[in-house]
């Protein structure tokens, strides 16, 4: 249970990171603020828009600021799920704002080439290839 946790947290923080950068931060901050905030919500709200400010800034000076904002936020993250509720409401959360990985959408493929594997000539992938020449 404890590498779930682990991965859970490590998904969590990259989802919280890249979602403070994104239009969906005004309806998601208050339910990481909640998940966190355990009766200190309004404190840990501004704390998350300190990282999000941190984060926008360096975006526009064209530096990464992620490094240190995700390990800090994951290790925050571990420690709030040791709480079951906690899991439950980080998971709704991933659910409704992140996108499907590419082994949950349907219809999606996925190619991986692995060993000493070389491919010569050209390579097309495509979902749907139609003879037009009929």
């Amino acid at each position: 249970m404890e590498a779930e946790i682990v991965q859970l947290a490590a998904s969590g923080a990259s989802a919280l990171l890249g979602l403070m950068v994104n239009e969906a931060w005004s309806q998601v901050k208050p339910r990481f603020a909640r998940l966190f905030g355990q009766g200190r919500e309004e404190d840990v709200a501004e704390e998350l828009e300190e990282t999000r400010t941190e984060l926008v800034e360096a975006r526009e000076d064209g530096e990464s600021a992620t490094r240190g904002a995700q390990a800090e936020w994951e290790r925050r993250l571990r420690r709030a799920l040791r709480d079951p509720e906690a899991v439950t409401q980080l998971r709704a959360i991933l659910k409704e704002f992140t996108p499907e990985t590419p082994e949950q959408a349907p219809g999606s493929v996925h190619n991986e080439i692995s060993g000493n594997a070389t491919v010569h000539g050209k390579v097309v992938q495509a979902h749907t290839i139609h003879d037009l020449s009929l």
